[in-house]
């Protein structure tokens, strides 16, 4: 299964952003590692994992410390050995929002006859792990489950709220 992880992180002169390989890492610890590494002294550190036009992990360090993991289906840890990696552990889930909730995060009709969060999903781990910085829980649970969003948009959209979706964006361009 193929994936793109791309490191944004935030120091006293705004945010940069690497590409990560995961590549040969035994656990979860072992990927916050090698995201440290991109800044060990950033006040802020993301790791966005897409995977194969379905699967969104997000990763949060704050200082380097207290990992943060939320990830948009549970089902990626059953498909593939970074799945279980990234999110095997994870037994919350967050998918305890109606759908009202999430047609509002992502600014859906409130009479759309069409479900704006995939009913298959089951989306885990910290949901709110970026509420401070703009992007709610119930707004990106909504934005992993809504129809036609694929992983890629979902980070576009988060980065754009966050401020660093261009440096993204030149990470894909390479």
């Amino acid at each position: 299964m193929s994936y793109f992880a791309a490191a944004v992180v935030r120091d006293e002169s705004g945010w940069t952003a690497a590409e990560v390989n995961l590549r040969g890492a035994v656990d979860v610890d072992g990927v916050a590692d090698r995201l440290r590494d991109v800044d060990p002294g950033a006040d802020l550190s993301l790791l966005f994992v897409e995977a194969e036009d379905e699967y969104l992990v997000i990763l949060r360090l704050d200082a380097g410390e207290d990992l943060r993991v939320f990830g948009s289906d549970s089902a990626y840890a059953e498909e593939t050995q970074l799945g279980a990696l990234l999110v095997g552990d994870l037994k919350t889930s967050v998918s305890g929002l109606d759908g009202t909730e999430e047609r509002r995060a992502v600014g859906g009709d409130l009479e759309s006859e069409q479900p704006a969060a995939d009913p298959e999903a089951d989306p885990v781990g910290d949901a709110d792990l970026l509420a401070d910085l703009g992007v709610s829980g119930p707004r990106l649970i909504a934005l992993c489950g809504h129809e036609g969003m694929l992983p890629a948009d979902v980070t576009t959209e988060t980065c754009t709220v966050l401020g660093c979706a261009d440096e993204v964006e030149e990470l894909r361009e390479v």
